[in-house]
């Protein structure tokens, strides 16, 4: 399917009143494109595995958005109210250029343009690579797992991704049943299958990571059997609290973030065996605290280790 794309050339200072203005007039999504370096707040505030290195700052911003040509829309109308809207900006922000360039482009161009940065990579001894890209050959004696995460999961190039990966490689064995919270992509779930682990039920928030894991068992040749996966909350959702089962887990991981483990750790107890452990990443290193003493107010818990990876940290701990 093509589609008309509009790329106004602007200042970044005028950015967000461009934003508002266009969704004001009926515009639903737009792609903005500048070269202002996320903050240190910003990245330690989410989880960004691909970060492209961007030219020098000039101020200057692109502000995209699309319209089917196909579509009943009146684009010639639609473009009336983007340059009344800009009129009425200008009196009150510097626009700059200010120039309205079209274009022609698909779906495929902004829903695939990412997987130009995903490349193979390891992890010790275990390579990751995207379904798309071949194996390396000074890697084809690693241990194998290939992810598509499609648009709305992480690659698991992420640090606390593979920070994880090293703990359920201390941890699984042939009898490890695994309980994946926050499972996505089913990246850490594949993981622990592939080192051993007996069966994995997941959970997530999003709908998608029910189709992700599929795919992604599939890529791997792995038996649907032994990964479950269910849309829902296991903190505060009974259904999904007695579908995972209780007393039940040798090994949960959660790479999630810290504000979610807090009272998450208060959850995963009833779930665990005696003995159990809990592997949890997502923690930057300024919540590493908060987590340490969510664990150690726990009493259900005894603390193992706490390992590093760059900004970012993971805590497991054991049941008693």
């Amino acid at each position: 399917m093509k589609w008309k794309k509009f790329t106004l050339t602007t200042t970044t200072e005028a950015v967000d009143l461009v934003s508002s203005m266009f969704d004001e007039i009926g515009i639903e999504g737009i792609e903005i494109e500048d070269n202002i370096p996320l903050t240190e707040a910003e990245t330690k505030g989410m989880f960004i595995d691909i970060l492209p290195e961007l030219p020098p700052d000039e101020g200057i911003a692109r502000v995209s958005f699309y319209l089917d040509p196909d579509s009943d829309a009146d684009i010639d109308g639609m473009l009336k109210k983007v340059e009344e809207g800009l009129n009425e900006l200008s009196m009150f922000t510097d626009l700059g250029a200010r120039t309205i360039e079209t274009s022609e482009t698909e779906d495929k161009d902004w829903i695939n343009n990412w997987k130009q940065y995903f490349k193979p990579f390891t992890v010790d001894d275990i390579l990751i690579k995207p379904t798309w890209e071949a194996i390396p050959k000074e890697h084809k004696d690693k241990l194998l797992i290939e992810i598509d995460p499609g648009t709305a999961f992480g690659t698991g190039q992420h640090e606390t991704t593979q920070l994880c990966i090293r703990q359920l490689k201390k941890y699984v064995t042939p009898d490890t049943l695994v309980l994946d919270v926050g499972t996505g992509s089913g990246i850490l779930g594949i993981t622990a299958l592939k080192l051993g682990a007996r069966e994995v039920f997941g959970t997530d928030l999003d709908e998608n990571a029910i189709v992700a894991v599929m795919e992604n068992m599939e890529s791997n040749h792995i038996d649907p059997a032994k990964f479950k996966v269910l849309k829902g909350n296991i903190i505060d959702d009974k259904e999904v609290k007695e579908a995972a089962g209780f007393e039940k887990y040798d090994v949960v991981v959660a790479n999630i973030l810290a504000d979610v483990i807090i009272p998450l750790q208060k959850e995963i107890p009833v779930h665990m065996k005696k003995g159990a452990v809990f592997i949890t990443s997502g923690i930057i290193n300024m919540k590493e605290e908060a987590v340490k003493q969510a664990f150690a107010d726990n009493d259900a818990f005894e603390l193992l280790e706490i390992t590093y990876q760059g900004e970012w940290v993971s805590v497991t701990v054991r049941k008693k």
